[in-house]
């Protein structure tokens, strides 16, 4: 299955959201659907989207709404959500609010000046003569910038369905063709020849202005959500700096290769993932990491695409490009968390399903109350309290009230070094109630060393056939021993055999000899008759037998990160049990348990046996996180309510994770929480005033004490108070 992310324009409210999900669902091949107001994004997943695209580009553009499927022929990941977001929307939108601003305010100057009898004594026309000036001018503010509010309404109606523009076309139509009518027409309404009939063009006019003035302040909030990819796309320098036969050429970023030898000298970005060949440097990788203290660069050493170069100039090679480096792999997770939809969403979307036909219906009613129920004036006020109902009504809020706070909340998490899967996690993380942590790599540095060893064959021979056997492992403690072996000038040496049996030892031949070097279980399984002693309180013991005789035992330690008692701390005052698992034997766990004042801690453990634990805590019924080194504890990661994963450099195991942390800090594992906490806070913020909104002004303008042009300002105002209460997640203290 392939992810698809696609911008699409024409949609204005929660109800667009539905149909535009319908619509795209119906087609064969196309799964999880997701549409999201926010950022006008649509997203599947299709396993042949060259066949259903066109089709479904065709099925949109029937009820007003345009893919740009140009996107999906990019080689890069100049994002496809940050492209729509500077399409021509907000130039239209501001050009087609000026317009109606330069006509609306003398309508509506005039429209209540005409009310007094003083200005009419003074004003050179006579009423009639008046009102057929405001159909003048009120005729441009309803078909140019209001086109697009009946473009749609007209378009809704042939396939008998209803959004925002629907409700503000009934309502501003029925205003206009009634006050076109009363100038032109009047016998038509009332039976006085001579009677002079109240219109209401500044009605129309003034809630199509507020109308756009409140898209146009919803549509500039709106991009403000969105920084958080616009921030990570301009990371990108547009060139690069590459030798080519000896001669340095600068080419575009689009046509960077594996392999090229790339000049970066200081002050300047990087433009790619890469090895460094030459040179040595400090770059800031805050913009990616979250780190601010600069990182110390030479030979040998990782860089990454969109990282400044401080003071050094280096020559590297490249790696990766694109999308497949580790800003497009950032940039990429980030679009598909924003373009995911939360389950808290689900209600609103139920209701946006049917809100405008219900809208609908009781605005008819209302007309048909107050026409029916009143006396004098029955038709104007029935006009004025339905086209209020209508105008009020505001779906948008609905629409936005999740997506807007979602996408804030996962920028956030980006800009620290947190990278959310989907809305969905967001969610779920401020649920979890225990947390279990695995010690090596996480708690630790996963940076092993050897404190001590006691040797009863000459030190050289057992480093020199422990490090052979050792350095075909991959496990920490392996690397720990063959690194102190390098220090000690011996050269590992190829072995003539090797076994490896995870969470126990190793086992081969090295020169001819059988050697076994694991944990205490392990050597008593292969040798009983061996009595060990062990001290368990300077690290782990790591015992080495060749040809079936004690040769060294030794003694291994890892150090506890600077941030992990905070970690610890800051989990318990949010009121969350910690565990540590480890496959340590039950001293060495303990040691560092108390050290951390964690809760518990399960040792001696199997790499299988931590989602047994895991397993063990939901059946008590606990919401469980689990944060591993993302490699190692995918099994773990993935059973957990909650997986996040420390990734170092490009290692990112989302597939595995919920939550990939790219700086190995392990605070940001109480921050990412703490990021859920405050999400899922402003989203039911939202959702309540969205709903509150809507119950309490709907039955205010049905029973006349809303003016329709007030309820049009607060309907524009509604969208705008959601996007800015989103908005307010940015400047979150973590």
């Amino acid at each position: 299955m392939e992810k698809i992310i696609l911008p699409v324009k024409g949609m204005t409210c929660a109800s667009c959201v539905t149909r535009v999900e319908k619509i795209t669902g119906k087609f064969e091949g196309i799964k999880n659907v997701s549409v999201n107001l926010a950022n006008e994004t649509l997203s599947f997943d299709s396993e042949t989207p060259t066949k259903i695209l066109k089709p479904l580009s065709e099925s949109l553009s029937q009820y007003g709404y345009d893919i740009d499927l140009s996107v999906l022929n990019k080689n890069d990941t100049e994002s496809k959500v940050y492209e729509n977001s500077k399409d021509d929307y907000y130039k239209e939108i501001k050009s087609d609010f000026i317009i109606a601003l330069i006509f609306t305010i003398p309508i509506f100057l005039i429209s209540m000046l005409l009310d007094y009898k003083w200005f009419q004594d003074i004003w050179f026309l006579s009423v009639y003569d008046t009102q057929k000036i405001l159909l003048i001018l009120t005729t441009p503010v309803m078909f140019i910038p209001g086109k697009r509010f009946f473009q749609s309404f007209a378009k809704n109606l042939i396939h008998f369905s209803a959004d925002m523009n629907s409700l503000v076309a009934i309502g501003t139509g029925a205003a206009y063709i009634y006050s076109l009518i009363s100038v032109l027409f009047p016998s038509v309404i009332s039976h006085h020849s001579n009677e002079i009939l109240h219109v209401y063009f500044e009605t129309a006019a003034v809630i199509i202005t507020l109308i756009l003035m409140g898209k146009l302040l919803e549509h500039r909030a709106k991009r403000k959500t969105n920084s958080a990819i616009a921030k990570l796309l301009e990371l990108r320098p547009e060139t690069a700096l590459i030798i080519e036969n000896n001669i340095e050429i600068e080419i575009p970023i689009s046509e960077l290769r594996k392999g090229h030898i790339v000049i970066v000298k200081p002050g300047t970005k990087v433009p790619s993932d890469g090895i460094i060949t030459s040179g040595v440097s400090t770059l800031d990788e805050s913009m990616i990491t979250g780190e601010s203290i600069p990182v110390e660069k030479g030979i040998d050493t990782k860089v990454f695409g969109g990282t400044i170069n401080k003071f050094g100039a280096f020559n590297y090679r490249v790696t990766e490009t694109g999308d497949n480096s580790l800003l497009g792999q950032i940039i990429k997770l980030v679009e598909s968390a924003q373009a995911s939809k939360a389950p808290i969403q689900k209600l609103a979307d139920k209701i946006s399903g049917v809100f405008v036909p219900v809208v609908i219906l009781i605005a008819l009613i209302t007309f048909l109350g107050w026409f029916f129920i009143s006396g004098e004036n029955s038709f104007i006020l029935a006009l004025t309290n339905s086209v209020a109902v209508l105008i009020i009504a505001c779906p948008c809020a609905l629409g936005l009230a999740t997506p807007t706070a979602i996408i804030v909340g996962t920028g956030l998490g980006a800009s620290k070094g947190i990278l959310i899967k989907n809305s969905e996690t967001l969610e779920w993380a401020h649920k979890i109630d225990t947390m279990l942590f695995d010690k090596t790599g996480t708690l630790t540095k996963g940076k092993p060393f050897i404190v001590d060893f006691k040797n009863y064959i000459t030190r050289e021979e057992v480093l020199r056939i422990a490090a052979s056997l050792e350095s075909k492992s991959e496990h920490p403690l392996a690397k720990a021993l063959v690194e102190h072996s390098k220090k000690q000038n011996i050269i590992p040496i190829e072995p003539e055999q090797f076994e490896s049996f995870p969470g126990f030892g190793i086992k081969g031949i090295v020169e001819k000899k059988n050697v076994i070097i694991g944990n205490n279980k392990f050597i008593k399984k292969h040798l009983p008759e061996l009595n060990i002693e062990l001290d368990n309180n300077s690290g782990t013991s790591i015992i080495t037998v060749i040809e079936n005789k004690l040769a060294a035992i030794f003694q291994i330690d890892d150090e506890i990160k600077e941030d992990a008692k905070e970690t610890i701390e800051a989990l318990h005052k949010l009121g969350i049990k910690t565990i540590m698992l480890t496959g340590d034997n039950n001293s060495s766990a303990k040691r560092i348990a108390d050290k951390l004042e964690i809760d518990d801690y399960r040792a001696e453990l199997l790499p299988n046996q931590k989602s047994d634990i895991i397993t063990e805590f939901q059946d008590k019924g606990n919401l469980v996180g689990f944060t591993g080194d993302g490699v190692n504890d995918a099994p773990a990661l993935a059973k957990a309510n909650l997986g996040i994963s420390l990734a170092s450099g490009t290692d990112i195991a989302i597939e595995s994770s919920d939550i990939a942390i790219i700086n190995d800090n392990l605070i940001n594992v109480v921050n990412a929480i703490k990021i859920s906490n405050k999400t899922i806070k402003i989203i039911r913020q939202n959702l309540f005033w969205a709903f509150v909104y809507n119950v309490i002004g709907i039955p205010l303008a049905a029973f006349g004490f809303l003016n329709p042009m007030i309820g049009a300002l607060a309907m524009s105002l509604s969208s705008v108070s959601v996007v800015s209460n989103s908005l307010r997640l940015k400047f979150t203290k973590l």
